[in-house]
């Protein structure tokens, strides 16, 4: 059979595709885990191997009424056997490019992908929590989406979990006494790490090793555990795509009275905001939320915030502060990013243009809005002048000034992701991996969807490597380029994942990939070869390097 599906391959990607999608062996488990009973079904694996798949396992009970915003409870015990083998429900939101709206908030559910159970086998296996991406707002595990046709093709078992999204799962009130402290969307994901911890044994996963990764926002997610106090001990290593805790985008205001104005605006206090907020269906909550976002013209306003101290909470210091002073989980980690990741403000200009909306003015190249927020200075400051003529000088002047996705890329994501990268480095006593995706290829994830042909890698392309992106309409299939790719990127992930090296000696792929090592900042280059650099982006990091300092708040990000 993996011979037969081999020759598929070679002759056409594009039909081995739909094979793999549609290739579902119903021949079902039934497990008991320590919840109750549930009952998988059987998939197939990129090489046309089988394995095993339980879709939609509530791992919480669903946040409604007076749970609506808080932190999320465990599920109780259940009695009958749970039917494991069609997905749960997404949570409410809408989809980033058809902008459907749809799902449910009873969707604190999660998939687990395993080859063996221990029924046919008794050895525990390196576990991969994959936390999705969406800027908070938007996602879900879905199984179209993340497919782990390719991740499973590597003797790991994976879980995808899905968390409340929005202002369900980002709303938060001053008044402690509410029990509305915020992060709920976050402490959804460290429920799940809970829940592996006490489960994942009966799917043959080992709870001594778990690698937590994600990318964009879920990269954010995962940064946030390695700082938080409160997921000690529930994760042993960690992968960081395209997010860090020092990029701008991760500083969400303090809306929630705000938001419960623009509901009603009689409210006067946090109480009667949360009974006016509480008592809305479902769709009107979300319909005032996109409304409030309108409004504030792309404003980041949803994500984590640092909580006044409470027994659920996630972080209750600044995560840089944390990261700077190494006051966080010790663990191995990769970090990096994809070499064009500003591609990703074309993407949201031409949705924003496609649905009939004017452009966002942080999406434009307007420099007042590439100073950093954290760096905390006032409107009139002349600092503000200094550090538009330094971004003006490098990047609106040749070599750079025709490469519009630049300025965004290393604002948004590279400045910060390499600041962090090398403050672990220093601070951890473990190893630091860096990487960076040059890679443009026929799976290149966003590029794809949104039809994009700007050369280098965009924000969220690396995802097509890793995962199975079941498309509409595909422009490209897997050819040679991108196969060899798919068993790059996995073979490092679950290299890492079972060893804590993503290149430990002899591997298959002939590279040696170095940590940071002090001044060397070593990191990969993952393109149509692997190599091994140092001093990523110098020039362009030398000069945020030069703009950070010009704050005492930011003056340690490089």
């Amino acid at each position: 059979m993996t011979r037969i599906f081999a020759r598929l391959r070679k002759l056409n990607g594009c039909f081995f595709q739909r094979v793999i999608q549609s290739s579902v062996n119903m021949d079902s488990s039934i497990i008991k885990i320590e919840e109750g009973r549930i009952q998988g079904t059987r998939k197939t694996d990129l090489d046309g191997n089988p394995f095993h798949a339980f879709l939609g396992i509530p791992y919480a009970k669903p946040p409604l009424g007076q749970l609506r915003f808080k932190a999320p409870e465990p599920i109780e015990p259940w009695n009958d056997v749970k039917d494991a083998t069609k997905e749960g429900n997404p949570c409410y939101h809408q989809d980033f490019l058809t902008k459907k709206v749809f799902g449910s908030e009873d969707c604190l559910n999660l998939h687990v992908y395993t080859k063996t159970l221990p029924s046919e086998e008794n050895k525990l296996k390196p576990v991969m929590v994959w936390i999705f991406g969406g800027g908070f707002r938007q996602g879900s595990n879905s199984i179209d989406f993340y497919g782990p046709d390719y991740l499973l093709t590597e003797d790991i078992v994976l879980v995808v979990p899905n968390y409340r999204l929005g202002f369900f799962g980002f709303l938060s009130f001053d008044d402690t006494s509410l029990g509305i402290h915020g992060n709920a969307g976050i402490k959804d994901q460290r429920l799940v790490l809970e829940w592996v911890q006490r489960n994942i044994k009966h799917f043959n996963g080992d709870p001594n090793n778990v690698t937590i990764f994600g990318e964009s926002a879920g990269s954010l997610s995962v940064h946030y555990h390695v700082l938080s106090p409160s997921s000690k001990g529930l994760f042993h290593k960690a992968i960081m795509q395209s997010g860090s805790v020092l990029n701008p985008w991760t500083r969400p205001g303090d809306f929630g009275l705000e938001f419960a104005k623009s509901v009603k605006p009689d409210v006067e206090t946090e109480a009667e905001a949360l009974d006016a907020l509480q008592n809305l269906s479902t769709e009107k909550l979300f319909e005032y939320q996109e409304k409030f976002s309108e409004m504030k013209g792309g404003e980041k306003i949803f994500g984590a915030i640092v909580e006044k101290p409470n027994p659920t909470a996630v972080l209750t210091k600044e995560p840089g502060e944390l990261l700077a002073s190494g006051e966080y989980n010790k663990v191995p980690l990769i970090i990096g990013y994809c070499d064009r990741e500003g591609i990703l403000m074309q993407v949201y200009a031409n949705a924003r243009k496609a649905a009939g909306l004017p452009a966002w003015e942080r999406h434009q190249l307007n420099l007042e809005h590439f100073v950093h927020p954290c760096m905390g200075l006032d409107e009139n400051d002349p600092i503000r002048e200094t550090i538009i003529k330094k971004l003006s000088d490098l990047y609106f002047q040749p070599p750079l000034v025709d490469d519009k996705s630049l300025l965004p890329t290393d604002y948004e994501f590279v400045a910060g992701i390499i600041g962090a990268a090398k403050l672990h480095s220093k601070t951890n006593s473990h190893p630091v991996y860096l990487y960076r995706m040059s890679l443009d290829a026929g799976l290149n994830m966003l590029k794809r969807l949104a039809n994009i042909t700007v050369k280098g890698a965009c924000h969220a392309d690396d995802i097509g490597y890793l995962f199975h992106v079941n498309a509409p309409d595909p422009p490209m299939c897997r050819g040679d380029v991108e196969m060899t790719a798919i068993k790059r990127f996995v073979k490092l992930w679950t290299n890492f994942a079972k060893t804590a090296n993503p290149t430990p000696p002899n591997n298959s792929l002939k590279t040696v990939w170095k940590p940071i090592d002090g001044k060397d900042v070593n990191f990969l280059d993952i393109g149509t070869e692997l190599t091994l650099h140092k001093n990523p982006e110098s020039e362009r990091m030398d000069v945020w390097k030069e703009i950070f300092q010009l704050s005492p708040s930011t003056s340690y990000y490089l």
